[in-house]
């Protein structure tokens, strides 16, 4: 009879196979490292270097990033803002956002993260469903809330610019190409708008007291945007805290006070914002802002010049560096691991990564119900191709059937064979917001979260997804698994980017269809493709369409809409009908 963890015999000898997470505020890991490393950077933001050396930046030490945090909790309640109350921050990769995170949870209440690039709708529904009284944002989407104000419930806005942080004369510099991007503009100020640095300035130096525990929920991080109505995931303290330890101890090899991250994913995210904000506090480290993380020059500029030795990311950012045409310019080889989430990382790009960087790049499991991480593979142990590793430490992770029995129960399968991955651990949400039956269908009634992702697990305990349930291609009673094509067409010597569809079709039900972008000044067209791909997997599973296209779309954190292909395909053929 096999061990039902299996993978215990496969961690690092240094990773174990449980960690205590104590009862502490997720605010008190700031707390923690501004005592430990009051004088080390904790935030820095790079927007651009400058010939001689200089650089358009600015720094904030974890003594003042404490004490500002302390004043924005004070400043929010202040402006009447209670416990367990919501307030939506909507920002880039800026220092504000740091305080302000921790600023709310120091007041008691309750982030809501948005994405700075929702149009007003989508913005409308997370400030309604979510009931946020307040609102951090850029000055350059305040118009935006305007025309929606009187169907939401906010009443303080709250401003705070990319070139705030920023000293003379560089902030001059800066706001220029700001204000032409239009993500600044003049806002007028009153009692209900307030600028960022302002409201610190006139606020008390420490909070009130609260009466807190670390099961409360701090954070409502929407889901299901690119698949339905987005939905709040409700994490508690517990549940953030309990991850960052996870990854402080699958990073056997970080140094506390001496990491720089790169925090180009998007914090408002909850990858970027666990792996990469939180985890750098927990460790003292310093956290290196871009406001945007599709600019890879600029990435591969700061990698070189701060010495980066950690880069969450997804595989889009990771196949935009290898490559660049100015990747090899410049020494990368501080960076000493990343752990690659959002979407299935090809091995070509890992390989390619590793030999550029000598950082070691793995594949990791998450998603927003899980704060997000819970599998990886080890960091410096055995990396299995494809797979996306081990549970972490506290986390037990189980295929089970795609249908329950006859009394809602559903039964675990044996190793190898395909079904539904489910995990259990103390990063597992509280639950929906305001939303018992979408909850139930998620967590069921033993505690088991159902990821949605079916999957397979082989006899060392390292699992692989097949893929997510709607994402299976079936033509003509074959059953195509998306991730198995892109595989081979990342092979491809020509081929930068790629993702693979089901598309209605007449006579097979479904068929396969490839969406490739090329590499810089390469040209290709739909039998090379073709002809490539049937010499390494079967017939039926030989994209039938190759589409070529300039980008793929995709979320703000890099994940392709895939949804969003098949629909266009779907309006394609309705309109040729």
């Amino acid at each position: 009879m096999p061990s039902p963890t299996p993978w215990f015999a496969h961690y690092e000898k240094s990773v174990p196979q449980t960690i205590q997470v104590p009862d502490k505020f997720l605010h008190d890991l700031l707390i923690d490292s501004a005592k430990r490393f009051p004088n080390n950077t904790a935030v820095r933001l790079v927007l651009k270097y400058l010939p001689a050396g200089l650089s358009i930046s600015s720094r904030m030490n974890y003594r003042e990033l404490d004490a500002a945090s302390d004043r924005f909790a004070a400043a929010l309640q202040g402006l009447g803002i209670k416990k367990g109350d919501r307030v939506g921050i909507m920002l880039n990769n800026i220092p504000q956002g740091v305080v302000s995170f921790f600023g709310i949870l120091k007041a008691g209440a309750t982030v809501v993260n948005i994405n700075p690039t929702y149009p007003a709708p989508e913005l409308k529904h997370i400030l309604h469903d979510s009931g946020a009284v307040a609102i951090v944002m850029l000055s350059g989407l305040v118009e935006r809330l305007d025309t929606i104000r009187n169907d939401i419930s906010i009443k303080h806005v709250i401003v705070a610019d990319i070139v705030d942080s920023l000293s003379w004369p560089f902030k001059s510099l800066a706001a220029k190409t700001v204000r032409a991007s239009g993500m600044m503009k003049e806002v007028t100020y009153g009692p209900t708008v307030h600028q960022f640095d302002d409201l610190l300035a006139g606020s008390p130096s420490k909070p009130k007291a609260i009466d807190a525990t670390p099961d409360d929920v701090v954070l409502f991080q929407y889901t299901g945007g690119t698949t339905g109505v987005p939905k709040a995931a409700m994490l508690t303290h517990r549940n953030l805290v309990a991850n960052c330890l996870q990854m402080d101890a699958w990073f056997t090899r970080v140094e506390y006070g001496k990491e720089k991250v790169l925090m180009a994913l998007p914090s408002f995210h909850v990858y970027g914002m666990t792996v990469g904000m939180l985890f750098g506090v927990t460790l003292g480290s310093e956290i290196v802002e871009v406001p945007d993380p599709r600019n890879t020059a600029h990435i591969i500029e700061v990698i070189s010049k701060e010495k980066i030795t950690l880069y969450p990311g997804v595989p889009a950012m990771y196949i935009g560096l290898i490559n660049h045409p100015k990747a090899r310019e410049f020494d990368l080889h501080s960076v000493k691991a990343c752990l690659s989430g959002g979407s299935a990382l090809p091995v070509e790009v890992a390989q390619q990564f590793e030999a550029i960087t000598g950082g070691k790049l793995v594949e990791g499991f998450g998603m927003t119900e899980c704060a997000p991480v819970a599998t990886a593979n080890p960091i410096y142990g055995e990396v299995r191709t494809g797979s996306i590793g081990l549970p972490v430490s506290n986390t037990i992770c189980t295929i089970v059937g795609l249908e329950p029995d006859e009394n809602g129960k559903f039964h675990e399968l044996p190793i190898g064979e395909e079904g539904e991955l489910v995990l259990k651990g103390p990063q597992v949400m509280k639950g929906y917001w305001q939303m018992d039956d979408e909850t139930a269908k998620t967590i069921d009634s033993d505690g088991w979260l159902h990821t949605g992702d079916i999957a397979k697990m082989d006899n060392d305990g390292y699992f692989y997804i097949v893929d997510r349930k709607k994402d299976l291609i079936i033509a003509s009673g074959f059953n195509i698994v998306p991730r198995e094509v892109e595989e081979v067409l990342f092979q491809h010597p020509k081929v930068m980017e790629a993702t693979v569809v089901g598309i209605p079709d007449p006579k097979r039900g479904e068929t396969v269809k490839a969406y490739v972008v090329l590499k810089d000044g390469e040209s290709c067209n739909e039998a090379e493709i073709r002809a490539f791909c049937k010499e390494r997997i079967a017939p039926y599973k030989v994209p039938a369409i190759v589409e070529f296209r300039k980008e793929l779309p995709k979320t703000q954190a890099g994940k392709v809409l895939r949804r969003q292909l098949v629909q266009e395909e779907k309006d394609k053929q309705a309109a040729q009908a």
